[in-house]
């Protein structure tokens, strides 16, 4: 977020110097995607993500279980997810595709972001899997800790 604000600001002395800053609007679509990928490990083990605790506390016994189940999924899912991140990445560095603004950067590099993004969300949804299969906590946190009583 703090790459984003330096390239606007950077943008705007620019224009004022009458001077062009090729490709900072790219630069700061990279920044961004990658400031989402980063934070969705975070976003998740903090309860951030959309959870249907409604459904979830109805089904009594059961519950374990399909959390077990949602975060399996889930697990699955971004898994393959991180496969077709990285092999987008190796084709780009292998075949050196270029972005389409005036700059021309290669893709590889704001494309590896979202892989590292992806393989620690990864990472983490399969710890919360192995976490519910011994234990009855996911590791999410459902409430603010004010509210918590443990």
């Amino acid at each position: 977020m703090i790459a984003i604000l330096i390239l606007i600001c950077v943008q705007m002395v620019s224009r004022w110097l009458g001077t062009s800053f090729p490709g900072a609007a790219n630069y700061a679509g990279y920044c961004m995607a990658a400031s989402i990928f980063f934070a969705l490990a975070y976003a998740l083990n903090h309860g951030a993500h959309i959870r249907v605790t409604l459904i979830l506390s109805g089904l009594g016994r059961s519950r374990k279980l399909a959390e077990i189940w949602c975060y399996g999924f889930s697990a699955i899912l971004i898994t393959f997810f991180f496969y077709a991140a990285f092999e987008r990445n190796h084709q780009s560095q292998k075949f050196n595709f270029l972005s389409q603004g005036q700059d021309e950067m290669p893709l590889w590099i704001p494309e590896l972001s979202m892989t590292i993004g992806a393989g620690i969300l990864a990472i983490a949804l399969w710890d919360h899997v192995i976490r519910l299969l011994f234990t009855s906590y996911a590791g999410i946190e459902d409430l603010p800790p004010e509210e918590r009583t443990e």
